[in-house]
């Protein structure tokens, strides 16, 4: 799963990807994976509880990491709209890392022009994919909807998005 960049530090919770309280991955992977949206947020902390996020991808198999490396953010905020890409991630180089991926999931639209550009790829629609190669290996580009609270879709509907890319992708 590739987003675009964390947002300000200020606003973290933890020290891992989608460190946001404000933000709904977790909640969205609560929903799908144990239908609790609070199963990953330490109430007591108000945050989210890495070492069991950390656990629970591992056994799924589920890989994290962003699109860009530096960003200049242009606005005080963690808008995907005022990101400005100083340095991309080397995706080339993560797949070669991961060789048993064959899918890759964006988390937003910033992320998903990212990919799509670096793969010359047609956008998917929401909550679909697109076929593409990569050095042989066939692949599937999903775009999700973005997890942020920003985007206009109710958490229970963006749930139902990553479940059904969830349960073709890792048989759950």
């Amino acid at each position: 799963m590739l987003g675009s960049f964390p947002p300000p530090k200020k606003r973290w919770s933890i020290d891992f990807f989608y460190p946001n309280m404000q933000n709904d991955m977790w909640r969205i992977f609560g929903l799908v994976f144990f239908d609790n949206k609070d199963y990953f947020v330490d109430t007591a902390h108000k945050r989210f509880n890495k070492p069991l996020l950390e656990t629970f991808l591992r056994e799924k198999g589920v890989a994290l990491y962003d699109t860009a490396c530096a960003v200049n953010r242009l606005q005080d905020n963690a808008s995907d709209k005022f990101l400005e890409v100083v340095e991309h991630t080397d995706i080339d180089e993560l797949l070669h890392l991961l060789p048993h991926c064959h899918a890759i999931v964006t988390t937003g639209q910033k992320a998903t022009d990212t990919l799509r550009a670096h793969f010359a790829v047609a956008e998917p629609k929401v909550g679909q994919y697109v076929n593409f190669e990569f050095e042989g290996r066939n692949m599937r580009l999903y775009r999700m909807p973005s997890s942020s609270r920003a985007y206009p879709l109710a958490l229970e509907k963006k749930a139902a998005f990553y479940r059904t890319m969830l349960e073709c992708e890792l048989d759950i």
